[in-house]
Formats: C-alpha cells, structure tokens, sequence
C-alpha cells in the first residue's frame, strides 16, 4: 500500500532527525583541550554536511507525498499532509541549528587561535625586554653610552596596551562559555607573572641606569677638571724648563 510506503520514508526521516538532534544539539559538551574543541567542530562540520546532503531525501519524499495526495481520495489527504509538514519545519529547523551550532564554534576555534596569537606576540616582546635587561645588567662606559643603553630599554617600554587587552578580551569571551578554561588561566597567570616581574625589573633598571648616568657624568666632569688643571700645570712646567729655571727656585710647583 502507498500510505504504509510513504508513512515509513517519513517516520525513518522523522527518527534520523531526532537522532540528530540527540547527538550534535541536545548534549552538553564541555571543551577543556584544544583537541576537544577541534573534533567537535570537525564532528558539526559533518553534521550539517549529513544534514544538507538529506535534502534530496526531504525533497523526494515531498513529492511522492504531494504526487499520492493528487491522485489519492480526500480522505487519505488531512493526515500524510501534516505529517509532511511536520517533517519539513523539523527539517529545516535542524539544519538551522546545525548551521547555527558550526559557525559558532568555528568562531570559537577562530578566538582560541587569536588568543594564541595576541600571546605569542607578548611573549615575543617580553623575550626583548629579558634580553634588553640582561645587556644592560652590568654596562661599562661614560655617560653617552649608558644614556643610549637606557633610551633603547624606555624604547622598548614604550609599548601599546592594545595586545594586552585584546588578550584579557578573548580570553573573557572564551572562559565565559566554560571554553577551554582552565588551560586558558593556566596561561593567563602565567603570561600576567612575567609581565608584571619584567616590567617591575625594568623600572628598576631605568632607575639604576639613571643613577649610572648622573655618576659617570659627575666622574666625566671631575677627570675634565683634572685634565684642565693638569693642562695649566704642564703649560707652566714648560715655560720654567724653557726659561731654565730650577726646581729649587719654586719649590712649590716642584712638589
């Protein structure tokens, strides 16, 4: 019989619906590893692949309903229509939601990667500033060369906020929604205790190259002093030796 024949290609549709629906949306899913997240969106992916591929079995068994309803008496009309309508809204309600489910994870995936990126980034600066801090730790020379050595360190500090706060951002986003979020303060704390360490030692380091500034301009100013009064000195001593006066005759610049 053609009403036993369609009744069954609706209810086999009608139960993959539903099982649908059981596996990829009535779950709770918890991601707290990157490859948790990667196979869930990789699993909807293919979900609202399946999903779209079952239109060309939504449309057939359209038509074979619509076809029989044409030819078949009144009677038989009322109730293989609402089962087809029925079939049809929680159709396209799955696909909706399945596309809905995918791009939000795929969004999910995208941040997870931003973040990485944004921490990379810093980590990557604070890697100069470590090196920066461990040229200057024990400098030698005047006050010129320490002076250039504290203007490339305040160079390097002079750094914008704005990858900082894009990482507080994303990873806000992320832990909100229970995502990955112990890995993501495992990182967050980790990131935030170096930050905070190298940027407290390089106030220090500005302070301490300031201090050996104004020190070796002082020893500069001194030595300058010195050469000056060694100059006259040497002027004088020449001039006795020219005009052949003895050490006994002056004693005091003989000393």
């Amino acid at each position: 019989d053609k009403t036993v024949s369609l009744r069954k290609d609706l209810s086999e549709m009608h139960e993959w619906i539903t099982q649908a629906e059981e596996e990829y949306l009535e779950r709770d899913f918890e991601y707290k590893t990157p490859d948790e997240l990667q196979k869930a969106v990789e699993e909807l992916k293919r979900a609202k692949e399946e999903a779209a591929q079952k239109e060309v079995k939504v449309k057939l068994i359209t038509d074979s309903v619509n076809n029989f309803i044409a030819k078949a008496p009144p009677a038989a009309h009322e109730a293989l229509k609402k089962e087809l309508d029925v079939l049809i809204t929680s159709y396209q309600r799955l696909c909706s939601r399945l596309n809905g489910k995918c791009k939000t994870l795929e969004e999910v995936w995208a941040c997870w990667h931003e973040l990485l990126s944004y921490l990379d980034a810093e980590n990557k600066w604070l890697n100069e500033i470590e090196l920066k801090l461990k040229a200057t730790e024990n400098i030698q020379g005047g006050a010129e060369e320490i002076s250039e050595s504290l203007d490339s360190l305040e160079r390097l500090m002079r750094h914008p906020e704005d990858n900082r706060n894009q990482i507080r951002e994303l990873a806000q986003t992320l832990t909100d929604g229970g995502i990955l979020d112990e890995l993501i303060n495992e990182k967050l704390e980790k990131f935030n205790t170096r930050w905070e360490e190298l940027q407290q030692e390089a106030v220090r380091r500005q302070k301490s190259l300031e201090q050996s500034i104004q020190s070796a301009q002082e020893t500069d100013k001194t030595l300058r002093l010195i050469q000056e009064s060694l100059a006259v000195i040497d002027k004088q001593l020449t001039a006795y030796i020219a005009d052949r006066v003895d050490a006994a005759q002056v004693p005091q610049e003989a000393q």
